[in-house]
């Protein structure tokens, strides 16, 4: 088959751009050819691949989304493809890949009352209303059932055309215990003493990220607990903002952030605790790779992923509504049983399912087939 992937942005270390990059290597290796459109590209492209470049035309990011919209739309036209797959909420798919969490719950949950009447919000409506609204025949394969109620909530006409996916954790992710020389090497590098705390946390995009939440956590934890944590942020966004915070809560000397990178794995083994209380995340692959690496998982349950935390039993989980006091007292109540607790081993465990390393395979086979049956008049 020929297949025309859309995705605004490619960049390595970004949990959307991750999953559009598994995906497309499995397509590649059934022999399938991949269009793939992009306003921006950074890193390799992997052979065989068309990567298109799509003009970025106006100043403003709507404009162009609306222009890339408008480019490709042509574009398909004299170059037709079996499937459109997106990646990013827009029109023109057939398929679309739902990284992202509902636009709709977002608006009114994290929003203010005037939100609705911005050019923002009009856009972002329009562009999910033409994948979820009743008469779209756009397929959507989703990573989270916490994703499938969110849009049912606002869509509930869409339910025959979501599909959900296993989680698609990469293989080389499972460990079958801690490596304690990687961890030691890891320790000296950061330059962390024995007796102190790692608390890690990673992602790109550190507002929904909620990394607010983790230095006000640490900032509020008792000061024999205080004194022995050192706190190191992995990731790809604008760190002036929490620096700044970091400052104001006395934490300038116990925070570290750093770009995103490839060798997460070793972060892993280094840490002692994973905090990653997000305001919203429609999975949350890096829970899961912290869990099978043997590192305890503290979230909250706004993320998809988080089911997977409660259901290995290798962290704990704040539930909703968020209440920053909840993530306070669990985070202190976590570093004093560190030592005591079987969260690393339940982890380490948990990892030996087979099922948590699937997903792009099993997202390739629900291209296939929902592309045949559209051709042959039918969804399966």
């Amino acid at each position: 088959m020929r297949l025309a992937f859309l995705i605004y942005s490619y960049f390595p270390f970004g949990g959307q751009q991750r999953d559009f990059m598994r995906i497309l290597r499995s397509a590649l290796a059934r022999g399938h050819e991949v269009d793939v459109y992009a306003l921006r590209w950074q890193g390799a492209v992997p052979d065989g691949v068309k990567l298109k470049l799509v003009p970025q035309r106006g100043v403003w990011r709507l404009t162009r989304y609306r222009s890339f919209t408008s480019h490709v739309e042509k574009a398909l036209r004299q170059a037709p493809v079996d499937v459109v797959v997106g990646f990013n909420k827009m029109p023109l798919l057939d398929i679309y890949f739902g990284a992202d969490p509902c636009f709709l719950e977002k608006a009114r949950t994290q929003r203010g009352a005037y939100y609705p009447f911005t050019p923002r919000y009009r856009h972002f409506k329009a562009y999910e209303e033409a994948v979820f609204r009743r008469d779209s025949e756009t397929q959507v394969l989703l990573l989270s059932d916490l994703q499938r109620k969110s849009y049912l909530r606002h869509y509930p006409d869409c339910a025959p055309r979501l599909h959900e996916l296993p989680p698609g954790i990469s293989a080389d992710r499972r460990v079958e215990q801690r490596d304690p020389v990687t961890r030691r090497e890891f320790r000296e590098e950061f330059a962390i003493a024995d007796g102190e705390w790692l608390v890690l946390q990673v992602g790109s995009g550190f507002r929904v990220k909620g990394v607010d939440r983790s230095l006000r956590a640490i900032a509020a934890l008792p000061v024999t607990l205080r004194r022995r944590v050192r706190y190191l942020l992995v990731g790809q966004d604008r760190a002036t903002r929490f620096r700044w915070l970091a400052r104001r809560l006395g934490l300038r000397n116990q925070v570290r952030i750093i770009a995103g990178r490839e060798d997460i794995p070793r972060f892993f083994a280094g840490a002692d605790l994973l905090l990653h209380p997000a305001y919203e995340e429609s999975a949350g692959y890096v829970l899961l790779e912290a869990a099978i690496a043997g590192l305890p998982v503290l979230t909250t349950a706004s993320c998809g992923y988080a089911t997977h935390i409660q259901r290995a039993e290798a962290g704990e989980v704040c539930p909703e509504p968020f209440q920053q006091q909840e993530l306070n007292d669990r985070l202190a109540s976590m570093l004093k049983r560190l030592d005591t607790a079987p969260w690393s081993e339940n982890g380490l465990a948990y990892g030996r399912n087979p099922g948590l390393y699937t997903m792009p395979e099993v997202a390739v086979d629900r291209i296939e087939a929902l592309t045949r049956a559209r051709v042959s008049g039918g969804v399966t």
